[in-house]
């Protein structure tokens, strides 16, 4: 695999929403099958650049999400590859019954692709923060759910998930997140993939987070800790075997996600190597709470999801192991 990381002490910023929009307008030119549908915020979700280009492909259902997944599921059933976007909470939360009966249960093409979800949302407050999607979605048959870690992984993940048959969900942040990877050529949906190696213990991270993770990363070894990073960025199908190696190799995991701690990546991990190679694992995430308003770095810092707390995680597991 040829895995290519940027400098990352020269931090460069994409939001994630430009590469999936860039992403629809490309697959629009090549695909005429691809119709993309909004809930009155393709502004902010950047669908309203595909629908400059392909007008007569674009829906916007204004503030009725509901009625937009049933729709997508309709022009799924015509043979119609659909994207489905607006923010997470009204996506996944106010749409649940109709992605469930209409779209999971007959298992249709509908690509569903939210925006601002996570706690790094910001100033929108706990109304708009959506910390419990994954959760929603990874529990529904059929539904794979990918959280991508930067903008060169959301152009990819896109285009693999329109070459495939089914539901799928994707979720994106709201803020501008570092680059990371050079290319993701080696994407592949269900596969992890191994950023850094370590023999102390494991640091499994999905989704943007993963630019944190590799500082706290840096700051474990500063202290002579060797933290290994595995990026998850499909949570399900969770690639059990990655983690389950992860689990042998190191004894100890470290589950990182901006997402609530319970029914998300954690949760998934910890099912995963239960059965067969159980190991000590913390789960870094949003606890059993709601956010709050704020700037995005001092909520990451406040809930406990920023690098300095991911590496005291790790050396609280590996101080618990000795004990």
């Amino acid at each position: 695999m040829n895995l290519k990381l940027l400098n990352q002490n020269e931090t460069r910023l994409m939001n994630l929403r430009d590469a999936y929009s860039a992403a629809l307008i490309e697959l629009g030119m090549k695909n005429p099958n691809i119709v993309v549908l909004d809930a009155d915020l393709a502004l902010s979700t950047k669908t309203k650049r595909f629908a400059t280009q392909f007008p007569n492909r674009f829906f916007d259902f204004g503030i009725g999400e509901a009625n937009m997944m049933g729709a997508a599921a309709g022009l799924a059933t015509c043979g119609k590859t659909v994207f489905a976007s607006t923010f997470a909470v009204f996506a996944t939360g106010r749409s649940y019954d109709q992605i469930r009966q209409s779209i999971a249960y007959p298992n249709l093409s509908v690509k569903i692709v939210a925006t601002h979800a996570g706690i790094s949302v910001g100033g929108d407050g706990a109304s708009h923060q959506m910390l419990e999607d994954i959760a929603l979605m990874r529990v529904l048959p059929n539904m794979r759910v990918i959280a991508p870690a930067d903008a060169t992984m959301t152009r990819v993940a896109i285009y693999k998930i329109s070459e495939e048959k089914g539901p799928f969900y994707v979720r994106m942040g709201r803020a501008d997140s570092p680059l990371i990877f050079e290319s993701c050529d080696w994407f592949e949906i269900g596969k992890a993939v191994q950023i850094k190696d370590g023999e102390d213990i494991t640091l499994v991270v999905t989704g943007t987070l993963l630019s944190e993770v590799l500082k706290a990363q840096e700051l474990l070894k500063k202290e002579k800790i060797s933290a290994g990073v595995l990026l998850i960025h499909t949570i399900k199908p969770i690639d059990k075997k990655a983690v389950i190696n992860a689990s042998r190799e190191t004894g100890g995991i470290i589950t990182c996600e901006e997402h609530s701690i319970i029914n998300g990546l954690g949760s998934a991990v910890a099912e995963a190597v239960s059965e067969e190679a159980p190991c000590q694992i913390k789960r870094v995430g949003i606890g059993d709470v709601f956010g709050e308003s704020g700037g995005p770095s001092e909520l990451m810092s406040k809930y406990g999801i920023d690098s300095s707390h991911i590496a005291q995680a790790a050396k609280t597991l590996l101080k618990e192991r000795k004990k």
